[in-house]
């Protein structure tokens, strides 16, 4: 039985014992016994006791059932004539794992349709296993809540604090794996660090990771051209365009567009934030980069880069429009009524009193929303990957080409170096150094916020 149709069937049992647990709760009840939980309480309790267990016990299978049917295969005359372990030999193995699964039809190395036939006997015979215990394990723990059905029985709050450590197990989940991000990055950047100095790196001035001297690594590992391309692309050119646009939209929803116009404008302009940022980049690629060169040609630049900084900076900017005209729409809307009356009253305009009591009021909110935007443009990956180029220059110029740091890391781990080689682990420097600053960023940007909220409600 697969492991699907053994969780559907444990779903059913689970149905199952929760009608009976509610309508045993609802018997009991009935004959005059006082009960401090609800029926459907009981039902939940036995359903839970019936369900859990065995969808733990399928959860650790998963995990732990193909080393077992790997080592019952390794185990059989056939397997004899395997060669050592290595890469031969695990793709043999996986190529027979998919024949006997049906996900192959056919296989390169002769040994591996050999194979196949045990594969498919142990995937059975622990299939069968696993089905047997999941089942025992279902109906044990269905019976031992069964008999708990009774009158001084506190089903409900059993039921609560299930739930209860589901939902802490799903927050740990993502701490967790907060943690298991940043550790990896700091293990591996470390690495990185006992071979080229951090003095190097975050100062350097020449980057090409193509070419790593083993006696001077640092001389070529130097970031700092795209950290100025990082900050050129996302912070300058990005947010020249998302920073007048966003909040002169924000400014119009909130003070002179009609309800009516409002409902429909906003929500095609959020619009923009659920595009995929592939369709941003080959928009980029295709459509906004021949342009830009073209019309610095026309004014006599010829030299102009297709894979230039304005190219991917123009199309970023426009894909963070919706998180500053959000920021900014939601800090407009939260300035008390009284000041914009207040300034109408004494005689100023609708514009003077955007300029001069809304916008002053409303700036921490409007700010940290331009920090989150920075975060996100700087962080940004497929776009730079589409439009940008892999070339690391110190330029100011638009119309030039440059490189960022996401970039790059997509071009180091994508090569064919050794994992640990210099190339290959200054990926991961990169990362936490991008980590950082996006950390300090958003850091930043929730305290300026937090600090009108804290003004006005």
């Amino acid at each position: 039985m697969t492991a699907a149709t053994l969780a559907v069937l444990v779903l059913g049992l689970g149905l199952i014992a929760w009608a009976s647990a509610r309508i045993r709760a609802t018997g009991l009840r009935t004959a005059g016994a006082r009960f401090s939980s609800l029926p459907s309480h009981f039902g939940w309790y036995v359903a839970l006791w019936t369900v859990v267990p065995p969808l733990v016990f399928l959860g650790i299978w998963a995990m732990t059932s193909p080393a077992l049917v790997t080592d019952a295969v390794l185990a059989t005359r056939a397997a004899a004539t395997l060669p050592p372990p290595g890469f031969e030999r695990a793709s043999i193995l996986s190529e027979a794992r998919g024949l006997a699964e049906g996900s192959r039809y056919g296989a390169f190395h002769a040994l591996s349709a050999t194979l196949a036939p045990a594969y498919a006997a142990a995937q059975s015979r622990y299939d069968w296993i696993a089905t047997a215990f999941a089942l025992l394990l279902a109906f044990a723990g269905g019976a031992f809540a069964y008999t708990r059905v009774a009158a001084g029985f506190a089903a409900r709050t059993r039921v609560e604090r299930l739930v209860m450590l589901a939902l802490l197990a799903a927050s740990l989940i993502a701490i967790l794996t907060t943690v298991g991000i940043v550790a990896s990055l700091v293990y591996e950047a470390a690495r990185f660090f006992r071979i080229v100095p951090v003095t190097d790196f975050l100062f350097g001035t020449h980057w090409s990771p193509q070419v790593v001297d083993a006696r001077d690594p640092g001389a070529s590992l130097g970031a700092v051209p795209l950290f100025w391309g990082t900050f050129f692309i996302g912070a300058v050119i990005a947010m020249a365009v998302a920073i007048p646009f966003g909040l002169m939209s924000a400014i119009y929803l909130t003070q002179y567009a009609a309800p009516r116009t409002r409902r429909w404008m906003k929500p095609i302009l959020e619009i923009l934030a659920g595009v995929p940022t592939v369709v941003y980049g080959y928009f980029a690629a295709l459509t906004v980069a021949p342009a830009v060169r073209d019309f610095a040609v026309s004014i006599g630049i010829s030299w102009a880069s297709s894979e230039s900084a304005l190219a991917a900076g123009l199309v970023m900017g426009v894909m963070i429009i919706p998180f500053v005209s959000s920021m900014a729409d939601d800090s407009l809307a939260a300035v008390p009524d009284s000041m914009r009356d207040g300034s109408l009253a004494m005689g100023a305009t609708s514009s003077e009193t955007i300029r001069r009591v809304l916008l002053p009021a409303a700036l921490p909110g409007v700010v940290g929303g331009i920090l989150l935007a920075v975060s996100r443009a700087i962080g940004e990956t497929m776009i730079v990957v589409m439009a940008a180029s892999g070339v690391a220059t110190l330029t100011a110029n638009p119309f030039a080409s440059t490189t960022t740091v996401t970039r790059q890391i997509v071009d180091l781990l994508t090569g064919e170096a050794e994992f640990d080689s210099p190339k290959t682990l200054a990926a991961f420097a990169l990362g936490l150094t991008l980590f950082v600053i996006t950390l300090f960023l958003n850091i930043v940007a929730l305290r300026v916020v937090k600090r009108y909220r804290e003004a006005y409600e």
